[in-house]
């Protein structure tokens, strides 16, 4: 496995968090990297490992959450033969083939409990069994753990080890969601947007227009970077036979294009209670309010959807924007 090129950002948060990683990267000392889901968590550990000095010897990965229980014990310290039904042969785990390197697991918090003790002892003592064994093998990998979840909530429904959780923290890194880095989307997205127009041999990427701009901008990435790539990948392919910027753009390609939103609107909308008045009446402030009231519920309705907001109001992208900005509404509790 060799370093990819998806760590690109300038934004604060993000350039802080490189610098940890460097820093990091020269102790051999395991690491644990908390991120929402396509945050990049497995990029981060393939910084770590090849800016250390384990760079030239293996960097393995797996993913604790897509074996099952029993698979996850013989995957990681090996089995021997008949140590259950079908292990004909030796198998060497993954400890075994990361000697001298790294092992990256992702999604630590579902490994199972007699999986977190054996985990304990490889790291307090580099020791280990293989499954149906009773040689103690030595290790000596550096183990990068990561998750999504709240661990120290696990410890206390006794679903985690504490002290297996004290020993892969000698430090935490927290990758900064996309949302905290506003700096940096146009910049992935445009970069994302080049790399499928290589894929897709189209001479010239043609960028983006300034309503989906606003929109990449404003909305919140729940998926982060992977979600990112996905969405910008999928409006360079549908717009791949024009040579305009991109005016279009697909954040939710589940959305059923045959359920009518305008059905959700005018419910939600309708059942508002009215702004409440008496005379003498202020009908200027009155009718803001009441305009800001409608504006605010309709973007909520549609997730902060600002293209499909403004089609549901009958107004321009650039009317609903200057509303928008009369009003001072955030755009960025979107999602």
């Amino acid at each position: 496995m060799k370093p990819r090129d998806n760590l690109i950002g300038e934004s604060p948060n993000f350039t802080a968090m490189l610098e940890k990683v460097s820093l990091l990267a020269k102790v051999q000392r395991p690491v644990l990297i908390f991120g929402e889901r396509g945050s990049g968590k497995e990029l981060i550990a393939s910084r770590l490992h090849y800016l250390s000095s384990r760079w030239d010897q293996p960097f393995l990965t797996m993913n604790c959450a897509a074996l099952s229980r029993e698979l996850v014990d013989s995957e990681l310290f090996g089995h021997e033969p008949g140590a259950f039904t079908g292990a004909r042969h030796q198998h060497q785990g993954r400890f075994e083939r990361a000697e001298k390197g790294t092992l990256f697991l992702d999604e630590i918090a579902t490994a199972p409990l007699h999986v977190q003790e054996k985990l304990l002892r490889v790291v307090e003592y580099g020791e280990f069994e293989r499954v149906g064994g009773h040689k103690t093998l030595k290790s000596d990998v550096r183990l990068i753990t990561a998750t999504n979840q709240d661990l120290q909530e696990l410890i206390n429904k006794h679903e985690f080890r504490a002290d297996l959780l004290d020993r892969l923290t000698f430090d935490v890194i927290h990758v900064p969601p996309l949302r905290e880095r506003q700096e940096d989307i146009l910049l992935l997205a445009t970069h994302f947007g080049i790399k499928m127009c290589r894929e897709l041999n189209l001479s010239y990427f043609p960028g983006f227009s300034r309503s989906v701009e606003d929109s990449l901008l404003s909305y919140q990435w729940p998926g982060n970077v992977r979600q990112l790539r996905n969405v910008v990948e999928r409006a360079v392919y549908v717009n791949q036979h024009t040579d305009s910027p991109i005016d279009s753009i697909i954040f939710n390609p589940l959305q059923n294009p045959y359920q009518a939103t305008t059905t959700a609107v005018h419910k939600n909308v309708s059942s508002l209670k009215k702004p409440d008045f008496s005379l003498p009446l202020d009908l200027k402030s009155w009718l803001e309010n009441s305009e800001k009231h409608i504006l605010l519920t309709t973007l909520e309705t549609l997730h902060f959807n600002q293209k499909e907001t403004a089609k549901q109001l009958n107004l321009s992208y650039h009317q609903l924007r200057g509303l928008i900005r009369k009003y001072g509404i955030s755009t960025k509790n979107s999602q």
